[in-house]
């Protein structure tokens, strides 16, 4: 990873995009670790975490982890699902954040140095080519080592880095050797991710 001690840096995650990405590789994250990895690289300004919330039913399995996150280090960006029925009649949830984070993007970009995007989505080309155009250097976190590949090309391409997940995943993923709270809280996230494994195969990220 390329990165300077005194950078302002900014974290952008879709949510759904990473979780995908980790569960293809086999590990689940460790978010308190995620932020510490890149908050010991550079000046972290802002950790921006993005992701929907199924609204309409009693217990969001998700909510855990926004809370979570918004307790220790992340700013939450989170907005309802819409549901609708596809042509077959089957009823799908979608849950695209793709507006928020890019619009968040270019609002940061003129107070950090260095932008870190946690996703492989193609359609982020133009929004990394734009930043890019403004002094500001993007870095991308995904991996082409699950089956398929969770990033696409074309943003691979447009990057000032690459960053490979599964590279990061001994000091991200989860640890087994950890001290009593440690232990509390990682066995909390890990009910948090059973939950959000069910939340997240019901959410389609489609615009």
């Amino acid at each position: 990873m390329i990165f300077y001690k005194e950078e302002r840096c900014g974290m952008f995650i879709d949510g759904a995009n990473l979780y995908a990405a980790a569960r293809g590789l086999g590990f689940d994250i460790d978010y308190k670790r995620l932020l510490e990895v890149f908050a010991g690289r550079g000046r972290l300004i802002r950790a921006f975490y993005y992701t929907a919330l199924i609204e309409n039913e009693e217990y969001s399995p998700i909510r855990p982890l926004v809370d979570w996150l918004d307790y220790n280090g992340y700013t939450m960006v989170t907005k309802p699902t819409k549901e609708f029925t596809d042509a077959f009649g089957r009823r799908k949830i979608k849950g695209n954040m793709d507006i928020e984070l890019a619009i968040d993007v270019m609002e940061m970009s003129e107070h950090v140095d260095h932008i870190i995007i946690f996703s492989g989505d193609g359609d982020f080309r133009r929004l990394v080519e734009a930043v890019q155009r403004k002094g500001v250097r993007v870095s991308v976190v995904s991996t082409m080592r699950s089956s398929p590949p969770m990033v696409a090309d074309e943003l691979r391409r447009q990057a000032d880095n690459f960053i490979e997940l599964q590279d990061l995943m001994p000091h991200i993923s989860r640890s087994r050797d950890a001290g009593p709270q440690q232990q509390q809280v990682a066995a909390q996230m890990k009910d948090v991710a059973q939950n959000l494994e069910t939340t997240q195969e019901e959410i389609q990220d489609v615009a």
